[in-house]
């Protein structure tokens, strides 16, 4: 058995999805393991993880919309909002996604569906850089 690691650093402009899936595959494919488990775990509170359709954008931006609606901002209900109107929103939008993922790797590559891709989920307005650690274990 063996085990790998790497961190991705992915700048994001604000809120919205941003694809890593070619990043992920490349890594995957450069340590030749055959088969096991990729785990991705992203290091923030205000941003998640998400397997999702890669092919039309109009899911993305659907799944933004819905988000807006479902977690706004300026709520006032809110108590946290020191850090600003987008913040809390943020933290709850990561609560109800996710922080990691795993992913069978066959054949040396990510089991990933036809359609699917892996994104950074972005919950807050501004730029910032995401950090999101991958670990393959396998043979």
């Amino acid at each position: 058995m063996r085990q790998a690691f790497t961190q991705l650093s992915v700048a994001t402009r604000g809120k919205g999805f941003y694809e890593i899936t070619a990043q992920a595959q490349a890594w995957v494919i450069e340590q030749s393991i055959s088969n096991g488990m990729l785990t991705l775990f992203i290091r923030h509170t205000s941003a998640s993880l998400t397997i999702q359709e890669n092919a039309d954008p109009d899911v993305t931006r659907d799944l933004e919309a819905y988000f807006e609606r479902l977690v706004p901002e300026n709520d006032p209900l809110y108590i946290h909002t020191t850090e600003g109107s987008d913040d809390m929103p943020a933290h709850i939008r990561t609560t109800l996604t996710q922080t990691s993922l795993s992913i069978p790797v066959i054949g040396g590559r990510p089991a990933l569906g036809t359609w699917q891709g892996i994104y950074v989920f972005e919950h807050r307005r501004g730029a910032h850089k995401r950090g999101v650690v991958l670990h393959l274990l396998g043979e």
